[in-house]
């Protein structure tokens, strides 16, 4: 991930403007290339992809993975889903809270037998306790 720089964002834009449906390709390249989408920068995708800054708003506001302010150093997504809450999760979102990193929750990573769970840096696992939490974030 680099530092947001409008010029660079430009870019990425105008290279996958002429897609199908351009918009979600768009929202995450910027999003792998720079961590996040500049709230600053709506007016520039909805004039490249001849959309209202409410279509990209509304995009970007309805799916969860997008983010508009830079992550931390470390992600952690943490599943919401009822198989993940009755074995823990939210005791273990509370714990996750107090650490500095971005807590993104999610309604399922897929793994409801092995709850709860979390994916870190992209990469899942489960069975999680704050305790494991530590160590797997160390």
């Amino acid at each position: 991930m680099t530092n947001w720089n409008a010029e660079a964002a430009q870019k990425i834009v105008q290279g996958k403007a002429n897609l199908p449906g351009a918009l979600l390709p768009v929202l995450h390249a910027l999003q792998a290339e720079f961590g996040y989408i500049n709230p600053d920068f709506v007016p520039e995708i909805a004039k490249a992809l001849n959309l209202s800054r409410a279509d990209v708003h509304g995009v970007l506001s309805f799916y969860h993975d997008f983010r508009d302010k830079p992550p931390s150093e470390r992600v952690i997504k943490i599943c919401r889903a009822e198989a993940c809450q009755a074995m823990g999760a939210s005791k273990l979102e509370d714990h996750i809270k107090r650490s500095d990193v971005t807590l993104e929750p999610v309604y399922c990573l897929g793994n409801c037998a092995c709850g709860p769970a979390v994916m870190i840096d992209d990469k899942t696992y489960g069975r999680v306790t704050p305790e494991k939490l530590e160590e797997l974030l160390s």
